[in-house]
């Protein structure tokens, strides 16, 4: 069996066993999983290997680009401007950005960018992965578009530009883009091994993603004007592209946060906590609260499934994450499996990263046994 590093609660034996099982059997490639109970780190745990050819191990401190549990973060960093009264999740986008009203969007409010239901899930056409590199410039072409359907109205995930429509309301709010934002007034007071990109001096441990088997979208036969495919090929993103330079210097608050189960869960366990770990504190129970005002419920139009949207996270739904049990429960996750959970009636953090991408658009096979796993072990 290969070896699984770290410490854990005797409680969560089985858990372990899942994750080792899984690294062994060679569904996992390298993996770490972190559990947050009342404050305590109850498991910590990593193992396999950074690279498809088994030669380097997942070490304490490696790291891998986590997808879309970004946007996690870059949703806590909108919500501590909103803590601190500097922004009105009720409020119009365009009192804080006022190039956004263009094209019909005058009436879209802050709710709707970090609830996906505000019409822009993607840049119009011509759009290729590289123009998300290009901050200034796509993020005024975002500005520019028209809604591809009635705001508010229903979700549609913006899974690329979730961090451009957000990251650009706490740029103009704050003074500071995401990626510093982050930098400055999240991981470093926190001290968690996190951040937006990756600077160059820690690329010699960051975990390649592998990609995962081919999407199954036919989006030849949805047509152009489907929002599913307009918001996948508003850039189509090969999961290749999250190793290369370009990706890691860029300030991507959807897709390209760095960091591990460790660093996520001591970030996120705010959420759980009432808005402060270890004295720091984020944001304040009323902010919290916003969370739970449920923005959407239903087929999301970007992605073709189910989902139930609050104020920053998705809110529990058997239909689309049968291991999150319902209650006052907020999630996310990466493209390929990766999750953070947050269980505020538990005071419970759940987070696990890894570098080999799994099929699936909300999770993998992987994170729902581990998730099973740790709320069978609660009880």
């Amino acid at each position: 069996m290969t070896e699984i590093h770290g410490k854990h609660d005797s409680r969560f034996d089985d858990v372990r066993a899942a994750l080792e099982k899984n690294v062994t059997s060679g569904d996992e490639l390298g993996a770490s999983l972190v559990i947050d109970l009342d404050g305590e780190v109850v498991a910590d745990l990593w193992g396999g290997f950074r690279d498809q050819a088994r030669t380097v191990a997942w070490d304490e401190h490696t790291i891998t680009n986590v997808w879309s549990t970004t946007k996690t973060v870059t949703s806590l960093a909108a919500l501590m401007l909103v803590d601190r009264g500097d922004l009105d999740v009720h409020a119009p986008v365009a009192r804080y950005w006022p190039e956004f009203a263009a094209n019909g969007k005058e009436s879209v409010e802050v709710r709707h960018l970090l609830s996906h239901t505000s019409g822009v899930s993607g840049l119009e056409q011509p759009a290729v992965v590289e123009d998300l590199y290009d901050l200034e410039t796509s993020t005024a072409r975002l500005a520019a578009q028209a809604p591809w359907w009635t705001p508010g109205t229903a979700s549609g995930y913006h899974a690329s530009n979730f961090g451009h429509l957000v990251g650009e309301v706490v740029r103009r709010v704050s003074g500071k883009p995401l990626k510093a934002f982050v930098a400055e007034e999240i991981a470093g007071p926190l001290g968690a091994d996190f951040q937006i990109g990756a600077a160059e001096a820690d690329w010699g441990r960051i975990a390649d993603v592998v990609p995962p088997p081919p999407a199954q979208f036919d989006l030849e036969a949805l047509g152009a004007d489907n929002v599913i495919v307009k918001t996948l090929t508003g850039p189509a993103i090969d999961a290749e592209a999250a190793n290369t330079p370009a990706w890691r210097r860029a300030d991507l608050g959807a897709v390209n946060g760095h960091g591990n189960a460790r660093s996520v869960a001591r970030i996120l366990s705010a959420l759980a906590l009432g808005g402060t770990v270890d004295g720091v504190r984020l944001l304040g129970p009323d902010t919290i609260e916003l969370i739970f005002e449920e923005q959407a419920n239903g087929v999301d139009l970007g992605l073709g499934v189910p989902l139930r949207w609050g104020i920053g996270y998705g809110l529990p739904l058997c239909e689309a994450v049968p291991s999150i049990p319902d209650g006052r429960i907020c999630f996310w996750g990466g493209w390929g499996g990766s999750m953070i959970i947050t269980d505020l009636d538990r005071r419970l953090t759940i987070s696990y990263m890894m570098n080999k991408m799994g099929p699936g658009i909300i999770g993998s096979d992987r994170s729902g046994t581990y998730v099973q796993a740790v709320y069978d072990a609660l009880g």
